[in-house]
């Protein structure tokens, strides 16, 4: 096994290439490496895009275009962490825009149906704090939002 890490295969019913060149227009270090095209073997037409190897936020991921069998479910998603409440909404909008869902708890689904979890880099520091007061009070109020404000949860961790 080489040891450069992981790349995250993303199977799509005809949209890889859309959605390769979706993500790489809201992250930062990221652009599309290569896309591959069916052979007369198939499947599929020839010629037609059979996956994209992109990268999003220097992660290495490919999107193939598999077909109807499966779809994306909450079992697996995403998690983005944020330094600030500009980054929050950032990705919050872009990832909900045309077609996604906003969710609870700063999760949210793509057009395509994947699950992000759009967090301040701090909430898990925050949420199992030794102080059972300071995590308690924040992570009720991180469970009553849809998308996560910072300043808010802030205040619920200091007391205030």
């Amino acid at each position: 096994m080489t040891t450069d890490g992981f790349t995250t295969c993303l199977w799509l019913d005809g949209q890889a290439e859309e959605a390769a060149h979706y993500y790489v227009s809201i992250f930062k270090n990221s652009g599309i490496v290569r896309t591959g095209h069916t052979t007369d073997a198939g499947p599929g037409p020839a010629g037609s895009v059979l996956a994209v190897e992109f990268t999003a936020n220097g992660q290495r991921f490919v999107a193939l275009n598999g077909g109807p069998q499966f779809t994306f479910n909450e079992s697996v998603s995403f998690q983005i962490y944020c330094e600030n409440q500009e980054e929050i909404d950032y990705y919050w909008t872009r990832l909900t825009e045309d077609g996604g869902e906003p969710g609870s708890c700063g999760w949210l689904k793509d057009r395509y149906g994947l699950s992000w979890q759009v967090v301040p880099d701090r909430l898990i520091d925050m949420i199992s704090d030794p102080d059972p007061q300071k995590a308690t009070r924040t992570a009720r109020l991180m469970l009553s939002m849809g998308k996560l404000d910072i300043a808010a949860l802030d205040r619920a961790y200091a007391g205030e």
